[in-house]
């Protein structure tokens, strides 16, 4: 026990002020989420500890979150920057702070929302994207459900930038931040009504329709700005309906390491053709079946 106490002291020890900053203010964040989810509900029918709950916080959100985070950024970015030795020319040392913040969020985000409409037509990249769709209730930490290659990809990519681009060192951290944060709020069971703010900030008044069984799954493909969808036509909020059924259409098992295996079975031998959603003009194969 000692022995994992002074473990727990190093690592935080070792942390800068913005590491811990920012770990301190995804903590206090989920709190905030969990208070105004039982004030402000969307489904009032919710319960905090529901199905799957502890194994989205313990096992997705902090076990591979930290284990992933070494890979991406001690193993991935570092041998890169090894090769290319990019960091050393501090492309973008020179912007302010907040120029830089905002440049690589923005980027990330157009990024995210191109790889999220590909990984609902690509039957291998739903297969690591599935696990994301599978909670049958949608709240401020089922958000954190993703395949450990998903996040993987996305995470290597939204840091590897920032890095060899000699970006302020915060910049990691506070972009973290960002991500973490707002992919609680557009999971959230939230009742917010941003009226035309919808239309560039992304949220959970669009987003929960995404995770629906219904007409939405295969729109809302963006994380942080919605304009991406009112953009290249994929955006799908209805004024007088309720998203109620969450979850996928097909069998997916409830604990971790299940899932993860889940991803690498064999394809069936006649995939389901329906009317793809986003190009309701032509028949193909659309993802989840």
């Amino acid at each position: 026990m000692n022995a994992i106490i002074n473990w727990v002291a190093e690592y935080f020890t070792s942390m800068s002020n913005a590491e811990l900053a920012s770990i301190i203010f995804i903590a206090s964040a989920s709190m905030f989420f969990v208070i105004l989810e039982r004030i402000f509900a969307y489904n009032t029918n919710q319960k905090i500890l529901r199905e799957g709950f502890f194994d989205d916080l313990a096992l997705y959100a902090i076990a591979q979150s930290y284990i992933l985070g070494i890979i991406i950024f001690t193993s991935i970015i570092e041998n890169l920057d090894n090769l290319t030795a990019l960091s050393r020319l501090r492309l973008v040392a020179g912007w302010p702070l907040w120029v830089q913040l905002v440049f690589f969020t923005v980027t990330h985000d157009v990024y995210i929302y191109w790889m999220h409409r590909w990984q609902h037509s690509n039957k291998y990249l739903w297969r690591i994207h599935e696990a994301h769709h599978s909670p049958t209730t949608v709240d401020w930490l089922s958000g954190s459900r993703s395949h450990a290659f998903e996040i993987l990809i996305n995470q290597t990519v939204e840091f590897t930038p920032i890095i060899l681009l000699g970006a302020a060192p915060e910049v990691v951290a506070y972009k973290g931040v960002i991500s973490a944060v707002w992919g609680m709020y557009i999971h959230s069971n939230l009742n917010v009504h941003t009226g035309p703010l919808q239309r560039f900030i992304n949220g959970p008044e669009m987003h929960r329709w995404h995770h629906t069984t219904g007409l939405g799954r295969n729109r809302n493909f963006a994380t942080k700005l919605a304009i991406w969808d009112w953009l290249f036509g994929t955006a799908y909020l209805p004024s007088n309906q309720k998203a109620r059924e969450y979850g996928l259409k097909i069998f997916f098992p409830t604990h971790f390491v299940s899932q993860f295996v889940r991803a690498f079975r064999k394809f069936p031998k006649h995939l389901p053709r329906t009317i793809n959603e986003t190009s309701p003009q032509k028949e193909s194969l659309v993802y989840p079946p």
